[in-house]
């Protein structure tokens, strides 16, 4: 069983380069289905969830090969429209194939996603844009089994901008004749990444970024080739890092101004964040201070990924915080494993109230991805040493999270016992 042992307690300093984003190389390696032929992905992670859906690829007979970060996915030999339940459980993301299958097959198959237990995570929505879509789509006995003789665009609005249904709802248009108008669309950085992607296969996509996004479909597409952006959430990770430990650091590609939220209260902590030409720079000396109340919500508002990194950071700094979340019903799961470093925090329904006091290296136990981030960097700012379990969490989203944090001078180590 492997774990991190961190000795913790003191201030970081140096460089590292961020990877790709996760999600935005997901969506794109199942964009890269709606097209015959190799597509060449750049600066895709490698991560178990990145793998995970290369192997989704592969049971869909796709020719896929890794050399570093880059990814060719040669779709010519391509067969069938249903994702393995093994691959399917492993991650929500998976859902994403269905949308790409529809618009190139007319049919898709599949078991309901997993993923991390974040609490209520529906699809609902992903189906009803695939309903609008003019494909049925029923549900026996816990499978879900999507047709479609004949895909048209229209327009429609989702109740709620949910990043998956938005793209998968974006790849299941570029199959449908004529124009789709999603409404209320998530306007997450990796929904434009997204759409940069599906242009370079030919696709005729525009407004991402927006609550508008405009599909015209039924184009003949050819295969892409794309560099995949920098993963803002490894980002915020490293920038939590260094201002719970103290210290100065350099995040190479890494662009802040998708985390001017995150950014922001960073400063109102006391931490210095400047963006510099290709780079994102952090420096925290004084004691942290505590920040009022955050809310998390759709981007542009404090991202819900970056919620436990913050918390991590608040709880080893001093004053009184409050986070509020309002996207998933369990995301305060972890807050039972900083108390356990001596993390003074309370959470009554969809609040966490945190005073920050220092912390003390103890043995603790991920239970989902940046659930285990927020304890790697509890431990780096807690005095003495700790051991973080639930590696296989970590690893869905962090291609080298210990290699990267011993460049900053961590005291890290994956070890095995």
């Amino acid at each position: 069983m492997e774990y991190y042992a961190v000795r913790g307690g003191h201030p970081l300093e140096g460089a590292v380069a961020v990877h790709g984003a996760k999600n935005s190389a997901l969506p794109i390696l199942a964009a890269a289905l709606l097209a015959e032929g190799e597509s060449v992905i750049h600066n895709c992670p490698d991560l178990t969830d990145t793998a995970g859906a290369l192997e989704i690829l592969t049971s869909l007979g796709c020719r896929v090969t890794r050399e570093g970060r880059t990814v060719r996915v040669d779709t010519t030999c391509r067969q069938g429209w249903a994702v393995p339940d093994r691959l399917m459980g492993q991650m929500r993301a998976s859902v994403l194939f269905l949308g790409s299958l529809l618009a190139r097959s007319g049919r898709a198959e599949a078991c309901w996603p997993g993923g991390c237990a974040l609490g209520s995570r529906p699809i609902d929505l992903h189906i009803r844009a695939f309903q609008a879509l003019g494909a049925q789509v029923l549900d026996r006995e816990g499978r879900l089994f999507c047709r479609a003789d004949r895909l048209r665009g229209r327009h429609l609005a989702l109740p709620f901008p949910s990043v998956g249904a938005t793209e998968n709802t974006m790849l299941a248009a570029c199959g449908a004749e004529g124009v789709t108008i999603l409404d209320n669309a998530a306007r997450e950085p990796e929904i434009t990444d997204l759409q940069g992607f599906l242009r370079s296969m030919g696709a005729e996509v525009s407004g991402a970024g927006t609550s508008q996004i405009r599909i015209r479909g039924g184009l003949p597409l050819h295969p892409g080739s794309y560099t995949v952006m920098a993963d803002r959430i490894v980002t915020a990770t490293y920038l939590c890092a260094v201002a719970a430990a103290g210290g100065e650091g350099e995040l190479l590609g890494a662009d802040g101004t998708m985390l001017a939220p995150v950014v922001d209260t960073l400063r109102l902590a006391g931490c210095q964040v400047e963006q510099r030409p290709d780079r994102l720079w952090i420096c925290r000396k004084d004691p942290l201070q505590p920040v009022g109340t955050v809310i998390t919500g759709p981007y542009p508002a404090f991202p819900t990924d970056a919620q436990p990194l913050l918390a991590a950071v608040l709880a080893a700094g001093q004053g009184e915080s409050r986070i509020v979340e309002t996207i998933f019903d369990q995301r305060f799961r972890y807050t039972q494993e900083l108390k356990k470093m001596g993390a003074a925090i309370s959470v009554e329904g969809s609040a966490a109230r945190i005073t920050g006091r220092p912390l003390r290296g103890a043995q603790v136990e991920a239970a989902d991805l940046r659930g285990g981030a927020a304890l790697v960097i509890a431990a780096l700012a807690a005095a003495g040493d700790s051991r973080i379990h639930g590696l296989e969490h970590l690893d869905r989203g962090y291609e080298s999270l210990d290699q990267d944090l011993a460049a900053l001078g961590a005291g890290i180590q994956r070890t095995t016992r």
